[in-house]
């Protein structure tokens, strides 16, 4: 248990921790009205209808937190204009504002930017990576809320219990509403970076619900849910780092379970707030003897950090059993909505090498490096790679490493950056990397050999998404479409452009709609179904197959890729067989 609190010497962690009780002023303040007015679903539903704000301002190169501060405004504003006809109520306008909301959002995410903004930390959050900028926000947000707590609190109470009585009394105006709308926009927009616009109910609504359930008094529930929001911000961010899980959702799922409790021993009418402090220390007691902790062996050789599944395969070629590589995505997991976790932020601080993928792919690990406060190498693979798609730019495909032309590259990067590291091994790891580029240089081979088999009339290329450029440019296929028409997970497709996708591999007698492993197939198999085509055979794309499956690593994944391509495009009648070393 001595090294229980240990997470709360890393830089990050403090920056998080200090971001916590600045937004805890704010959060419980704002909470109180929350509750009390029976706003918990307006305060979550503007979290969410920051997405369009997002989108459009990343899209435009703007800062994103700026367009979602002016989406939330519009929100606040909308709800607050079309609530002045008493026969609609909050709900009901916040519901129909909302959906309009995500509409655009989703429409601008997929059809105008193609996905191609970086929003998922906005979405999702992360006490990792706050920088002083936040600090800040959160530091006004909080004493906004309490200034306007002083001047306008009352009317908020007064407007909300009994709006007859203090409409007769003389509060006619409707800018106190508009405040108190407002506000909650401002102080909801300012916790996105720390927690994300889908998990803001955790901050502003959970805690002073909690409070609510033991006290009606308006001072005592404000001074209470400042202190849970960050009571529970310190401890879910502790535990985030002790189970290595994102602190957002460590601190939402702890939130939950504080009410649950609290709302337990109420209803069997305990002295539930003598007995809170045992069960909390009862969870750090828990926690703290249960962590596992991210300390590694004293076994020498060189710390890399990987972001993704080929990159920490190819490390670890390269390395052999000289090197202890950390490789932050694990197999079937999206690296278009990863959120970076408290061990990488560690590992990041300890490693002397980093090795990213680049082009958009892994851009959130930028942010990893910054708030680790190491001084590892940084080497962007794809930046050098040697083989880029015809009109490509920086960014516009970051699945260079289908091509094994590239793969080939990116090893030697590796190679390099590790001598750099750690030049006692240079000659192990030279041998080592010989050895993988001739595999390689086999793969290669035998993948276009398979490719062969297929005439060229049917090498025409339907995917879940658009990953399979490199690839097909490689192996001369056509890329005809995408079920997914964007380069990341993160875009929908439209009724019309399911539509077209299925009219064109009608028309071009397309065989077969390849799924990809770490991608729901329901939709691709819809439009094989739609189109006459097969959905049988799934490609590996953005990521590895995990441990045991047919692609544990990058020689396999390709391999099996070419066997699954051969099959699909002939129809099953042609058979690739690539050879993969144990």
């Amino acid at each position: 248990m001595s090294g229980a609190f240990s997470p709360f010497h890393y830089a990050f962690v403090q920056r998080g921790l200090l971001e916590v009780v600045l937004l805890s002023v704010g959060a419980g303040v704002v909470g109180s009205y929350v509750v009390l007015r029976g706003l918990a679903f307006f305060s979550h539903a503007v979290g969410a209808a920051t997405f369009p704000g997002l989108v459009l301002a990343d899209g435009l190169g703007l800062s994103p937190l700026l367009g979602a501060l002016a989406a939330a405004f519009l929100f606040a504003g909308g709800v607050e204009r079309a609530s002045r006809r008493r026969s609609v109520g909050y709900d009901s306008l916040t519901a129909l504002v909302l959906v309009g909301a995500l509409a655009l959002g989703v429409v601008l995410a997929s059809d105008v930017f193609g996905s191609g903004s970086n929003i998922e930390t906005l979405l999702f959050g992360s006490l990792l990576v706050i920088e002083p900028r936040d600090l800040l926000l959160a530091a006004l947000a909080g004493a906004l809320a309490l200034l306007l707590a002083l001047l306008v609190g009352r009317r908020w109470l007064a407007l909300g219990f009994d709006g007859d009585f203090a409409r007769a009394a003389g509060v006619r105006s409707p800018l106190p509403d508009a405040a108190l709308l407002a506000l909650i926009a401002v102080c909801v927009t300012v916790s996105i970076p720390a927690v994300g616009a889908l998990l803001v109910t955790a901050l502003f609504v959970v805690p002073a619900a909690t409070v609510r359930l033991v006290t009606r008094r308006v001072v005592p529930l404000q001074l209470g849910s400042v202190a849970l929001v960050a009571i529970e911000g310190v401890v879910g961010i502790w535990l985030s780092v002790e189970w290595n899980v994102p602190p957002g959702a460590a601190i939402a799922v702890l939130s939950g379970a504080v009410f649950a409790a609290v709302a337990l021993l109420v209803a069997l009418r305990q002295r539930q707030l003598l007995l809170l402090p045992g069960l909390a220390a009862l969870l750090v007691v828990a926690a703290g003897c249960g962590g596992s902790g991210t300390a590694r062996g004293e076994t020498g050789g060189v710390d890399v950090v990987a972001t993704t599944t080929q990159i920490g395969d190819w490390t670890r070629q390269v390395a052999g059993s000289l090197g202890h590589v950390r490789q932050l995505l694990q197999p079937n997991t999206d690296p278009h909505d990863y959120e970076p976790r408290p061990a990488d932020v560690e590992a990041t601080a300890q490693a002397a090498v980093v090795l990213e993928n680049g082009d958009g792919l892994d851009q959130w690990m930028d942010e990893v490096v910054d708030e680790a406060g190491g001084s590892p190498e940084v080497v962007v693979l794809g930046d050098r790679v040697p083989v880029k798609l015809p009109g490509a730019t920086s960014g516009s495909d970051p699945h260079w490493w289908h091509d094994p032309r590239d793969a080939i590259a990116a090893v030697t990067q590796i190679r390099d950056a590790l001598i750099g590291a750690d030049p006692d091994h240079a000659a192990a790891y030279r041998r080592n990397t010989s050895r993988y580029v001739a595999q390689l240089r086999r793969l290669d081979r035998a993948f276009a050999a398979c490719i062969a088999r297929v005439p060229p009339a049917q090498r025409k290329l339907v995917t879940d998404h658009d990953a399979f450029g490199y690839l097909a440019s490689r192996y001369g296929m056509d890329v005809i479409g995408a079920v997914i028409p964007s380069q990341t997970t993160q875009a929908q497709p439209s009724a019309r452009d399911t539509a077209r996708l299925i009219e064109l591999a009608r028309r071009e007698r397309v065989r077969a709609i390849f799924p990809e492993s770490s991608l729901n197939a329901a939709l691709a198999e819809t439009i094989a179904r739609e189109a006459g085509a097969s959905a049988d055979y799934t490609l590996y794309g953005d990521t590895l197959g995990p441990k045991g499956s047919s692609g544990s690593t990058y020689l396999a994944m390709e391999a099996a890729n070419a066997r699954a391509l051969t099959a699909g495009l002939t129809g099953g009648r042609a058979r690739c067989a690539i050879p993969v070393p144990a």
